[in-house]
């Protein structure tokens, strides 16, 4: 890399301090932000279309050090030595706060365009997180920002994906499995030897429990020629003042920047994966999640055709008896579990359940994935996203007893005619069911072709449907696929089922 000292002064004197030290801060002066409501871009100089450019993801939990560690391969690309004293960051130095402290979870961009270097650099930081029950609204929302990003096809190529851990974890944490899990689902299997393991708050010694950890849980990653994780080992002191003769600190600064030269090295020589496989990733799996909606509205539809065939004989029955009162039917709102508040979606006007629960992490309506072109899919009219509200309420279908008289009973002669109408009318009861077996068919399919090309063919987002899939499966006599899915279920292993358990217990 180029020196920085040539232009050591032009560049502080362009930066904002943060604080005076051994070194001192620098905050560096980058261009105006970009921002939408999927992510932002902070830049800093200006890209060169002539060099080569180099894309990294960036993956970890709260305080696990990715900000530090972004700013450490900045300051490598300015050239920044220790004995400069000097220390420049890109960041807000928001992503490793606490998680009662962290305010964001929107993704953001970072690109590094430094006219003295190589290379262009851009850096995709996803949030970081805490504890799972507290976050997990935001995880959410980032996983489906993140996906937006991809599927907009902002990301044209990937060359590196770095999971962020501690080098002294000797296990991982549920919540960093189901995160690590959540991002490797969105790749095809061509971007495995593209995942790197960055170790941050390092000594130095091969971090071996970690490695470990990372094994039992299953995580894909690149491996080298002795099918060992490939990885690299940081420290995270560079921007703290010390004594300049202090020798564990020039040790371990050392240390980063030796690594973070061979993490560079890794870059140049890796072959950047294009999206394509990623995108055929994302299609399946969007295509399993509305099977998958589609299937528990149409038991919904079976459910109420059948119980109001149902209600028709009941009625035709009572009326013999009863001469002289009937039931009229009507909706009433009714809320069925006031713990989780806010998660049903129900349309205003053909006053039906749209969505039980919704896309609860998706800010906008139109976001869920039950609207197409700003329409419901689901309710009988199709309505605008905006004829449609959030609430724990749902429909119900009640009745209420009426005397008939000789001025209503003409009203309740045609409500007769009309239940024995639903009573004949078996043919579309009938049809629903063959519906519901095509779409449990092919929602079997979408499973079997993302264990094809998906680089996380036992993901947690899989799992999830997998047991609802399985029973359904059973129900239409496909026993044998049925067993397909049990064995995908206890090929993800103790870990990603205890994991699912846990996530399942965060989202109630």
């Amino acid at each position: 890399m180029a020196s920085l000292k040539q232009n050591l002064h032009e560049i502080i004197n362009q930066s904002t301090k943060i604080e005076d030290g051994a070194p001192t801060r620098y905050h560096l002066k980058h261009n105006a932000d970009e921002k939408s409501e999927q992510y932002r871009i902070i830049t800093y100089g200006e890209r060169d279309s002539n060099k080569p450019h180099k894309t990294i993801l960036m993956v970890g939990e709260t305080g696990i050090g990715k900000t530090k560690l972004i700013n450490v391969m900045i300051n490598y690309m300015l050239g920044v030595q220790r004995e400069d004293r000097v220390w420049f960051e890109i960041t807000d130095d928001q992503s490793d706060r606490t998680s009662a402290q962290s305010q964001t979870s929107i993704i953001t961009v970072y690109g590094f365009y430094l006219q003295e270097s190589p290379i262009d650099l851009t850096i995709i930081d996803t949030p970081g997180y805490g504890d799972m029950r507290a976050d997990n609204e935001k995880m959410m929302r980032a996983m489906c920002l993140l996906k937006l990003i991809i599927s907009a096809e902002t990301i044209h190529q990937l060359d590196a994906v770095c999971l962020v851990i501690k080098a002294s974890q000797n296990r991982l944490s549920d919540q960093q499995i189901y995160i690590f899990d959540a991002v490797q689902s969105l790749f095809g299997k061509d971007v495995a030897e593209n995942i790197v393991l960055v170790l941050t708050h390092s000594r130095g010694v091969i971090p071996k429990n970690a490695l470990t950890a990372v094994k039992v849980a299953k995580i894909k990653c690149a491996v080298d020629d002795k099918n060992q994780p490939v990885y690299f080992l940081f420290d995270n002191c560079q921007s703290d003042s010390a004594d300049e003769q202090n020798k564990m600190m020039e040790d371990l600064w050392n240390l980063s920047f030796r690594e973070i030269n061979f993490f560079f090295e890794f870059l140049v020589k890796i072959k950047p994966k294009s999206m394509q496989m990623t995108q055929d990733t994302l299609e399946q799996r969007k295509e399993l999640e509305e099977n998958i909606l589609k299937i528990k509205s149409n038991i919904q539809q079976i459910n109420t055709e059948t119980q109001e065939s149902n209600q028709g004989k009941e009625q035709i029955e009572y009326k013999k008896n009863h001469d002289d009162e009937s039931e009229v039917p009507f909706k009433e709102m009714v809320v069925i579990d006031p713990a989780i508040a806010s998660v049903g979606l129900h349309c205003t006007i053909c006053e039906e359940n749209s969505h039980y629960p919704r896309c609860w992490w998706v800010r906008s309506l139109s976001w869920c994935c039950v609207m197409k072109k700003n329409h419901c899919t689901i309710c009988t009219k199709k309505c605008h996203y905006s004829k449609h509200v959030n609430g724990a309420p749902i429909y119900l279908t009640k009745a209420n007893k009426e005397q008939i008289t000789k001025e209503n009973s003409k009203k309740y002669d045609a409500k007769t005619e009309d239940c024995v109408s639903k009573i004949k009318n078996m043919e579309e009861l009938q049809e629903l069911k063959l519906q519901k077996m095509k779409l449990v068919i092919e929602a079997f399919h979408c499973v079997r072709a993302l264990e094809m090309i998906a680089l996380n063919t036992d993901s947690l987002i899989t799992l999830q449907h997998v047991d609802f899939l399985i029973d359904e499966l059973k129900k239409i006599n496909e026993h044998e696929k049925a067993q397909t899915l049990e064995n995908i279920k206890k090929r993800a292993g103790e870990e990603k089922n205890k994991v699912l358990e846990y996530l399942k217990r965060c989202i109630k």
